[in-house]
């Protein structure tokens, strides 16, 4: 059977604009014309889920096929952002890769307690950068089943 490789949309949580260029490069790099969209924090996050404010009109937030959630943002950080979506029933079945620089174990385990499809430490080079995107989006979107791809 061959892969579903349709372009999604993949929503970047995370207030560090350097990491955001970073995998928006790793993904060119990678040839992947995925559509990759950025929320600044948790709030920035939710008014791109319930399309308001700036994100109010559908071709500016279509519903992400995985999200990449920071921990350590302002306002609304990862953790309680994480706890918000998968408590509601119409973003839990959304992938949620933690993408993070924490490697702290109690980080790791309440992601996991939360919900969290997978836990990642931002890769210390583009080169590793480049390889974890690769091998996110081929398992997110060629071998992973999920309500939204079925």
């Amino acid at each position: 059977m061959p892969y579903d490789i349709r372009t999604r949309t993949i929503l970047m949580v995370d207030d560090d604009a350097d990491d955001c260029s970073l995998v928006r490069d790793a993904l060119v790099e990678i040839g992947a014309a995925h559509d990759l969209r950025f929320a600044g924090d948790g709030e920035e996050l939710f008014d791109y889920l319930e399309r308001r404010g700036r994100f109010a009109a559908t071709s500016t937030a279509p519903r992400p096929d995985l999200i990449l959630l920071d921990l350590q943002m302002p306002r609304k950080n990862g953790r309680e952002s994480l706890r918000q979506l998968k408590s509601d029933p119409a973003w839990r079945s959304i992938p949620v890769v933690v993408l993070t620089t924490s490697t702290a174990p109690a980080d790791v385990n309440y992601a996991y307690e939360m919900g969290v499809n997978s836990y990642m430490t931002k890769p210390v080079t583009f080169r590793m950068l480049v390889e974890a995107v690769r091998l996110l989006t081929q398992y997110w979107f060629e071998l992973a089943q999920t309500p939204e791809n079925i």
